[in-house]
């Protein structure tokens, strides 16, 4: 898949089969239209050309940006599409010129002009341009004159797409993994930098990796125990994925206040602080409990410890 961030410099594209959308998650809904791009374009010898935008568009026309949570990065949705097989992603710079453009230069001096698209896959409920008032028909009404065609996404495809999207994120919030995982078709997953913590965890047997988030959208699961495997950068092309427990939250025990993310990475014994570590999230283990002293806590650690292993190795 080759990836474009500059639209003036996007290639002549051969027999472009176009959709275009946010495609937060990459889930089993998006996947299905994924599906139906790459099967179009292979029927008619052409390119599949995925259209997405950066930042999400609910960032700069919502204008509330503090409450939008994304289930992706810009760089975990590429490499997620990079997986399926599309032959081009277009990341299109979203700011608020580009959303008040009327719907009819949206069709004709940006799809038309940088894509020459021959088929443009949307949804009836797709909307574009200023104030929202592109559609699907608008689209198919130009194809003539552009010299393109339409084709829709089923309806029920849209359907999986609006309820997936909502309950992944609800049932991350809830801490829910495996519910999220089934709707994603994935285990779901996000990075963090490893920085110096109190070293508590240490003193009782179970040092951990304190991860700060970058991405302050960034969706990070509700407050628990989990499984995770972790995977840890060993050159710019290889990482080494280790088995793990994670704990997210106030830390009740001792009196913690504030959310934090830590890892207990089992067989390992490094210092790693500055790297980012990328943790797949597979199973929740407990809730977040205080526990009466540091004893207790060990104690269920070790227990946690076991279950961890028993869920990771299943």
């Amino acid at each position: 898949m080759k990836v474009h961030t500059h639209i003036n410099e996007l290639p002549v594209f051969h027999k472009a089969v176009i959709t275009i959308g946010s495609f937060d998650g990459v889930h089993c809904g998006h996947q299905q239209i994924i599906r139906q791009l790459k099967s179009e374009a292979a029927a008619i010898g052409g390119e599949s050309v995925l259209i997405s935008f950066h930042p999400h568009p609910k960032l700069i026309v919502a204008n509330a940006g503090h409450e939008i949570n994304l289930l992706n990065t810009l760089e975990e949705k590429t490499d997620l599409l990079s997986r399926l097989g599309i032959d081009h992603l277009v990341v299109v710079p979203f700011t608020s010129e580009f959303a008040n453009q009327s719907a009819d230069d949206y069709i004709g001096n940006f799809l038309v002009a940088n894509f020459h698209p021959h088929t443009i896959i949307i949804g009836h409920d797709h909307r574009f341009g200023n104030e929202r008032k592109g559609d699907y028909q608008l689209l198919e009404s130009r194809a003539k004159e552009y010299g393109y065609e339409v084709k829709e996404i089923p309806e029920h495809v849209l359907k999986n797409i609006g309820i997936s999207s909502t309950k992944i994120r609800a049932a991350l919030s809830q801490s829910a993994v495996d519910k999220a995982n089934e709707f994603l078709g994935y285990a779901y997953f996000f990075s963090g930098k490893v920085i110096m913590g109190n070293q508590l965890g240490r003193t009782i047997g179970y040092p951990t990796a304190n991860l700060e988030i970058s991405d302050q959208h960034k969706l990070i699961p509700g407050n628990g125990v989990y499984a995770v495997e972790v995977e840890i950068p060993e050159t710019k092309h290889a990482t080494r994925v280790f088995k793990g427990m994670m704990n997210i939250g106030v830390r009740p025990t001792v009196g913690g206040t504030t959310r934090m993310i830590e890892v207990n990475i089992f067989d390992f014994d490094e210092m790693i602080y500055g790297e980012k570590l990328i943790i797949t999230v597979l199973q929740q283990l407990r809730q977040e409990i205080k526990f009466n002293g540091l004893d207790a806590l060990k104690a269920q650690l070790a227990l946690d410890k076991a279950a961890a292993i028993a869920a990771l190795d299943a």
